[in-house]
């Protein structure tokens, strides 16, 4: 399969830095840049828990760099096996602007975080000054 090669979508764009902004990601990447592998192979490979090792494969799959399939093994029990998509990444200004733009319009039937009301939101500086 021959790698994309233009420009991350702005929607896409900040799944994609995020993942590739972790070593153990970025192993994880190498290590499966010679051929697919399946998940208890690939935690022996890179000395990590499986668990561990699970939360980056779906850091990196929902990014659309990897692709895990799941499989019967000769002994019937099921084996996830994961392997490298191809890409290529090409990040351009307009890309940055418009992922910005993207970030800042707020969800339909979501409230922003800036919201007074909402959970967890900090409140600004006048608000806390009274």
């Amino acid at each position: 399969m021959e790698p994309l090669r233009e420009p991350v979508s702005p929607a896409r764009l900040p799944l994609v830095l995020a993942a590739l902004d972790h070593p153990q990601r970025l192993r994880v990447i190498a290590a499966l840049s010679e051929e697919r592998k399946y998940v208890s192979a690939l935690a022996r490979e890179l000395q990590i828990s499986r668990p561990l090792l699970y939360l980056h494969l779906e850091r990196l799959e929902r990014a659309g760099l990897v692709a895990g399939s799941l499989e019967l093994g000769a002994d019937g029990k099921a084996v996830k096996w994961f392997e490298l998509q191809p890409f290529e990444l090409q990040v351009t200004a307009e890309t940055v602007i418009a992922a910005v733009a993207l970030r800042a319009e707020p969800e339909a039937g979501m409230e922003s975080p800036a919201t007074p009301d909402a959970p967890g939101s900090i409140p600004r500086k006048e608000e806390a000054e009274t």
